[in-house]
């Protein structure tokens, strides 16, 4: 059965969904062992988040890049994750799903989160077809996400670098083995018709 190009696949569970994030270890390590963000955590700023783990891997090298060596694992509401996706807006213009270029930048700033659909990756990190969800929180979503919504936080870290051994080693099956089993969001009708094709 081929993947349709846009959908959510994550982790999830009756009431939560586990969205990763990557940083330097002077946040990520703290927000780990506290199960909450440090107060060097800004909140003021825009925050990017993804269901997928292998672009979470892709967009941290592994957790070798710099400033992205701590991968965390957040588990949060599906409750407050559907309340972003609901006022999210494109991270770009898209002809049929905005009226205009104009229409798009109004909506764009007023919107506390944004979407952006990026290629999927494989186990080389190397793309595929379908897209992968990423969810930038800002304003109130940024602040709610951190106060409100998640539920747990877990360093991911030794998982990453684990997976990333054995596919440096070629084990691919062994690496398959490990990675967080994502399946299809539950999402309720309608949730995504303004943020897909």
């Amino acid at each position: 059965m081929t993947e349709p190009e846009h959908r959510v696949r994550a982790r999830h569970t009756g009431s939560t969904i586990t969205v990763y994030q990557a940083y330097a270890p002077e946040i990520g390590l703290p927000a780990a062992r506290e199960n909450a963000f440090p107060p060097a955590w800004k909140r003021d700023r825009m925050t990017w988040i993804k269901p997928s783990f292998l672009w979470m891997m892709y967009r941290c090298g592994w957790a070798t890049k710099e400033r992205q060596e701590t991968v965390l694992a957040v588990e949060i509401t599906r409750e407050g994750f559907e309340w972003a996706l609901e006022r999210a807006c494109l991270s770009h213009y898209a002809p049929g799903l905005h009226a205009d270029r104009a229409d798009w930048k109004r909506r764009l700033h007023r919107a506390p989160a944004r979407v952006q659909w990026d290629p999927e990756r494989d186990l080389h990190l190397r793309p595929l077809p379908h897209r992968s969800l990423q969810l930038g929180l800002t304003g109130e979503a940024a602040r709610r996400y951190a106060d409100e919504w998640t539920v747990s936080i877990t360093d991911a870290t030794a998982l990453a670098r684990e997976v990333h051994g054995h596919v440096r080693g070629g084990d691919l099956e062994a690496a398959r083995r490990l990675l967080p089993r994502e399946d299809p969001y539950p999402e309720p009708d309608g949730l995504l018709d303004h943020l897909r094709r």
